[in-house]
């Protein structure tokens, strides 16, 4: 009788385990093989599977594309709905290793969800179970959302179930109830109708009516949500069913008239009416009712149960007409119904019907009375010792899984707890080197500026010892032109005077050697004061350290070479205002550029040119050498350190050169000089 109340739970399943209409034709990519196979109705089942083998074999060729996956895992759906078991097996595996590659929550638990659902209509519970606990495993893992919720609920509810039909009534409820919090959070009536029916199915089961018709009522309010008319006569039926298994008959019968009286219910629903007309005529039976009608129903209820096939429904129905029959006192036509209602249920391995079908054997057939009881007997005890085993592998599935995901669970922390070392030595290390390399930098950048103020400091001792020297040489002319004019021409002047007295003797000879005498010291007179006055002019002149010193380091070049070299330059400006780095750059470009002419150029001669503006200084140094080929070989030292001074000082250079039409290196600079503070400035030079 259990079983009648089932019905509702089929319902659910079909709805539950496979996939959605709208899911299941998302044909993007799909082969046309493979849609054939599964829309090709009229085709026969041998051709439909062969079409489908052809679009595996297709969607294996494109492993690497997007949808590989995703098809894959739809020919195996299909082989299951075609109930190809080999085929299904052997996809479902391929989608589950394709799934572990990648780590597709999801697509795991679905193909547990589908072999779950193999094993349901094979009738394996057991493996149903641990397959559908599987399932809900995987989608545990994903991220929380309406979706994977819903998932995790309709795996809960086949569970419970599974577990009820075993009588594992605790684990039953349990999982339900966890199904029924979800579906209430995401507001899904449909589903908590099913779950509150199952609810009720579990607490008639244990014999606790009135709980299971508080879990009925509240499956009604859900329904009268929805409106839905085939739910309202599931959930009637199911009450009427409680009420007659409390014996209440009246009662009982008044529900499943009313049922029966619905118009549309034989049409619509014809299993349900045929359950209810069964049940309807039983408890008229239970009232005492023996008249023809009773069996003329069950007559009705079996044409309908024929005509769909349900060999669950036809054995209950035989049942019943035995013992109608019985109190009909019809002996041989009650024995007739009772042998064949227990050959059906035999059949269908229905155990409960069988022992209720072997008791009434026991008194229809006296002469096999024993032979029945012993295997009721037998039967009974092997139930209860199937019953436990039951309950005792859903148990150990229980203990195993648990186990599985807490095995799993240390070594996901082991292994984070791994990476985390990893990525921290990693990170360590990054650090360690980005450290030691900053301090290289630093280091670096403290040597070139160590080195470039010793350079600096280098030059202004450079200049500074070459402008004493300058400055002690114009003092000395000084001094030497006032000795010259105060001393010397004073004296001449005296012996002058003197040689003009003397010349008053009238001796002629005297006369002679006095005139002579007195034009060779007039003579001396004016080379001296010209001498004096461009000594004393020169003294007053500007003095230029900085272009001093190019001067000399040209003059010893030339000396030392044999090449002319010629220096031009604007005197007007104050050379030794400009910044240091400017100047000592300069000084070294134009020496690398020289030692570059004595050493290659092979030239006779050389131009040093310092031109200034406003905002650059150009410096440029000709040859009229043997040139060279600018877009070819490797820059030499001279020339490489050139370039790295221009950078230094964010100037600009420029080589032109021909075979044998000489080179010209043009090297512009960033005007900026040192004001009376020593601070630099890009101001323009002012002029003298």
């Amino acid at each position: 009788m259990k079983k009648l109340l089932l019905f509702i739970s089929a319902i659910l399943l079909v709805g539950c385990n496979q996939k959605s209409g709208s899911e299941a034709v998302m044909n993007k990519g799909l082969p046309s093989s493979v849609k054939i196979a599964r829309d090709s109705t009229e085709l026969s089942f041998q051709e439909r599977i062969e079409y489908l083998k052809k679009g595996l074999r297709e969607i294996q060729q494109n492993k690497n594309d997007s949808t590989y996956l995703d098809n894959l895992s739809k020919v195996s759906l299909i082989s299951l709905r075609l109930k190809d078991s080999i085929l299904f097996r052997k996809t479902n595996n391929m989608v589950y290793q394709e799934a572990l590659k990648v780590n597709n929550q999801k697509v795991l638990g679905e193909t547990q969800w589908d072999i779950a659902a193999y094993h349901r209509d094979k009738s394996t519970l057991d493996s149903a179970y641990f397959y559908f606990r599987r399932a809900y495993h995987h989608f545990a893992d994903l991220p929380t959302d309406s979706a994977s919720l819903s998932l995790k609920a309709r795996m809960l509810y086949s569970m419970g179930q599974m577990q009820e039909d075993f009588k594992d009534f605790l684990g039953a409820e349990s999982n339900v109830v966890k199904a029924i919090r979800i579906y209430e959070e995401l507001g899904d009536n449909k589903r908590l109708i099913y779950s509150y029916n199952v609810l009720g199915i579990i607490s008639s089961a244990q014999k606790n009516y009135d709980k299971g018709l508080e879990y009925y009522g509240t499956a009604r309010i859900y329904i009268d949500k929805l409106n839905d008319e085939r739910s309202r006569w599931t959930n009637q039926n199911n009450i009427a069913h409680l009420i007659l298994r409390k014996k209440d008959f009246s009662k009982a019968l008044e529900l499943y008239e009313k049922l029966l009286n619905d118009p549309l219910l034989a049409s619509e629903y014809p299993r349900l009416y045929g359950k209810a007309l069964v049940s309807s005529t039983y408890a008229k039976f239970k009232q005492g009712g023996l008249g023809e009608k009773l069996n003329q129903n069950y007559n009705e209820a079996l044409k309908v149960y024929k005509d769909i096939d349900d060999r669950d429904d036809i054995a209950r129905t035989h049942h019943f007409m035995a013992e109608l029959l019985t109190a009909q006192n019809k002996p041989k036509e009650a024995l007739a119904e009772a042998k064949l209602a227990l050959g059906l249920a035999k059949e269908n391995h229905k155990n409960e019907r069988q022992l209720e079908v072997l008791r009434l054997l026991t008194e229809l057939d006296a002469e096999n009375a024993v032979a029945y009881s012993n295997d009721y007997y037998t039967l009974s005890e092997q139930i209860k010792e199937e019953e436990r085993t039951k309950r005792d592998k859903f148990a150990r599935i229980r203990l195993e899984t648990d186990q599985v995901i807490e095995q799993n669970t240390v070594l996901t922390r082991q292994k984070q707890i791994w990476i985390g070392v990893v990525v921290g030595l990693t990170l360590l290390g990054i650090a360690v080197f980005m450290i030691i390399s900053q301090r290289i930098r630093n280091n670096k950048l403290k040597f070139e500026q160590t080195q470039q103020e010793s350079n600096q400091e280098i030059y202004n001792l450079m200049l500074g010892q070459q402008g004493k020297f300058e400055e002690g040489k114009k003092l000395e002319q000084k001094r030497i032109s006032e000795e010259l004019h105060d001393g010397i021409l004073g004296e001449m002047l005296g012996i002058r005077l003197v040689l003009g007295g003397l010349n008053e003797r009238t001796d002629e000879q005297s006369q002679g050697q006095r005139a002579e005498l007195i034009e060779k010291l007039r003579g001396v007179e004016e080379e001296i004061r010209t001498i004096s006055h461009e000594l004393s002019h020169a003294s007053y002149q500007k003095i230029h350290n900085f272009i001093v010193s190019v001067e000399d380091m040209i003059r010893n070049i030339e000396a030392s070479s044999g090449i002319a070299c010629s220096f031009t330059y604007d005197d007007h400006l104050d050379w030794d205002d400009l910044q240091g780095d400017i100047k000592i750059n300069a000084y070294r470009i134009v020496q690398e550029s020289l030692q570059n002419c004595v050493k290659h150029a092979q030239c006779e001669n050389a131009l040093v040119d310092f031109d200034c503006d406003k905002q650059k200084l150009t410096l440029t140094i000709s040859d009229d050498g043997v040139g060279f080929d600018t877009g070819k070989g490797k820059k030499g030292i001279g020339l490489r350190n050139i370039v790295s001074r221009v950078k230094k000082i964010n100037g600009t250079l420029q080589i032109e050169s021909k075979k044998n039409k000489g080179t010209t290196v043009t090297v512009s600079l960033p005007v900026v000089y040192q004001n009376i503070d020593g601070e630099s400035t890009g101001q323009e030079l002012m002029e003298a």
